[in-house]
């Protein structure tokens, strides 16, 4: 992958300072890293969208903004950092949404100019992917890897074969998976959000009791958005004869809602390993969460001889540490962002770094 490479690789020889800043969706979040440990990582997150079922951007973009500030001050204290030992800015330019991406953009390029530290622009899943590499003693996984991204927006099999060389071998055609435990959990009439709600009900159901269609897509992409309909249709159907059968089938329909959602999952990683003979295999992203996805990541890694790796349930959703871990591997490789690069909702996994 081409590379930026500017005379800020050799900034100083020191373990790097880095504070980090994730703005993406309803978390503000600020971490601060040195070298590869985390020495803070604080979250506010936002909890007035639960009244409306879902993010409202406008209310996210506006807490952001009450919020970043004192945040990134907790940060700062917690890990006995002053502004000044502080190497370089890294903070999150996309995905997600767009005003609550400008908040955390606005204010790391202002904290840059001001300090006169240089930026790092990280994309959201790279951060996600590159979570395994903080240091917390655990095993970490070695090049190349598959990662299986998971999330609210984000569903990819990627062979990681470098912290800045990442290849992208499937992706959704549709919905991602996150989102259709979401939408589900929603038809379901569970409080928002749904996805952790399916997943605590489905531990206490027969995931054998429902079928549901699964798509038939060629090569390693997903689809999820037949599931959705499957469900719907078999709702409806169900609810017409006995208006009570949700509440009485909830944990059986949760469980077998999550089991099909995993056998889509599974099937296309299981084909990846084997076309590519890779044995280090490790998940990211905010389903990875889940703890039928976790056990089924498990059994089947125990089945196979594969090599698992799980990520700690703090660096599943939406954190700093992440983006900072991210930014450590981009202040190394010399690739920095600059003042002139703004927010992108829809930025690109693999952009090119020469941007």
């Amino acid at each position: 992958m081409p590379s930026i490479r500017t005379n800020l690789t050799k900034l100083n020889q020191k373990a790097p300072v880095i504070l980090a800043i994730e703005s993406s969706c309803d978390d503000t979040a600020a971490a601060v890293l040195k070298n590869d440990t985390i020495l803070a990582n604080i979250t506010s997150t936002q909890t007035i969208h639960e009244q409306y079922g879902g993010v409202v951007p406008e209310l996210a973009s506006r807490a952001h903004q009450q919020s970043i500030v004192p945040v990134v001050d907790a940060a700062l204290r917690q890990a006995q950092i002053q502004l000044s030992d502080i190497d370089a800015i890294a903070y999150t330019r996309g995905p997600g949404l767009m005003g609550s991406l400008v908040v955390g953009t606005s204010f790391a390029k202002a904290l840059s100019l001001a300090l006169k530290k240089p930026l790092i622009d990280v994309h959201h899943m790279h951060g996600h992917i590159l979570a395994h590499f903080i240091n917390e003693g655990q095993a970490i996984p070695s090049f190349p890897f598959i990662c299986l991204t998971v999330s609210g927006g984000h569903t990819q099999l990627v062979v990681v074969h470098s912290p800045t060389n990442l290849e992208i071998k499937g992706s959704t055609i549709d919905d991602a998976a996150g989102e259709a435990f979401d939408k589900i959990a929603k038809i379901i009439g569970l409080p928002y959000p749904g996805g952790p709600l399916v997943d605590k009900l489905a531990q206490k159901g027969n995931p054998d009791a429902f079928a549901f269609s699964k798509p038939q897509v060629v090569g390693y992409d997903f689809s999820f958005s037949g599931l959705k309909t499957s469900v719907l249709y078999f709702l409806q159907k169900q609810t017409a004869v006995d208006p009570d059968f949700v509440e009485k089938n909830k944990a059986d329909i949760c469980a077998s809602v999550q089991r099909t959602i995993l056998d889509i999952l599974f099937k296309k990683l299981e084909l990846l390993v084997k076309d590519t003979g890779i044995k280090d295999i490790a998940i990211a992203g905010g389903v990875s969460a889940n703890t039928g996805l976790r056990q089924r990541l498990m059994d089947t890694g125990n089945k196979k001889g594969w090599n698992v790796f799980i990520p700690k349930f703090a660096y599943c959703t939406d954190n700093a540490a992440m983006i900072a871990m991210a930014g450590k591997f981009l202040y190394d490789a010399g690739i920095f962002g600059n003042q002139s690069q703004g927010a992108e909702a829809r930025l690109p996994f693999l952009r090119s770094w020469n941007q």
